[in-house]
């Protein structure tokens, strides 16, 4: 990329405790000359970088050509009990995420950049990893320029919305973490804001391919 060239970034899910970080970031990032936000509502912020999409996310394929853009962050994501039932919560957390990759992908955009959780895995026990786990494979299979998913654990941050399990694990995270060494590094608690600076980072990271990354960040992930 020359100096002169700049890219243009798509965030879904802006409006979330990572998205929202992501979005201050990529809008004092000299990189992006553009940050388009696909949110059912419109952020907080204004910026003269900032081109806002308004969708519910059930006609992305009429957004057409707005969807071609160099690099889309996908920090969609919610969990059984907000969404209220596991199909609610296969909705945001699959089929959101997966149409938002293909229609983009068709729209011509080189790079996906989505957060995952911690032990996803189409095989595991729990429906919430198992659901991951298929959104991640789908994902990957589509004919990006290269695709990297973050598998962070806890995230550490204040949330508009209230999770008052996830509030209480926030507390006993710094107790746990001394525990988790070595291969379990990856189940610490990590900052929110440690997730986004991942994504831009490995945005423009020039790697291709599909790509695995756990929190933090060692080297630039696990080749698929």
């Amino acid at each position: 990329m020359s100096r002169t060239e700049t890219r243009t970034a798509l965030i879904a899910g802006a409006t979330g405790l990572i998205g929202n970080l992501l979005l201050q970031r990529l809008l004092n990032d000299p990189v992006y000359g553009e940050v388009r936000v696909l949110s059912r509502r419109p952020p907080s912020v204004t910026n003269a970088k900032l081109r806002v999409l308004l969708s519910d996310y059930s006609d992305l394929s009429t957004l057409g050509e707005a969807l071609n853009v160099d690099d889309v962050f996908c920090c969609l994501g919610t969990t059984i009990m907000t969404a209220g039932s596991r199909a609610a919560f296969e909705d945001v957390d699959y089929r959101m995420v997966v149409e938002l990759a293909q229609e983009c992908r068709a729209a011509g955009a080189k790079r996906f950049l989505v957060v995952s959780a911690v032990g996803a895995s189409e095989r595991a026990m729990a429906f919430y990893s198992r659901v991951k786990g298929h959104m991640e494979r789908v994902v990957s299979a589509l004919d990006f320029e290269a695709v990297h998913i973050l598998r962070p654990s806890l995230l550490l941050g204040e949330r508009g919305e209230r999770r008052p399990g996830e509030a209480a694990a926030q507390k006993l995270a710094p107790l746990m973490a001394p525990l988790l060494s070595g291969p379990l590094a990856r189940y610490r608690a990590v900052a929110a804001d440690d997730v986004a600076a991942a994504m831009q980072l490995l945005a423009q990271s020039g790697k291709h391919g599909v790509h695995l990354h756990h929190l933090p960040l060692s080297g630039l992930g696990e080749r698929v």
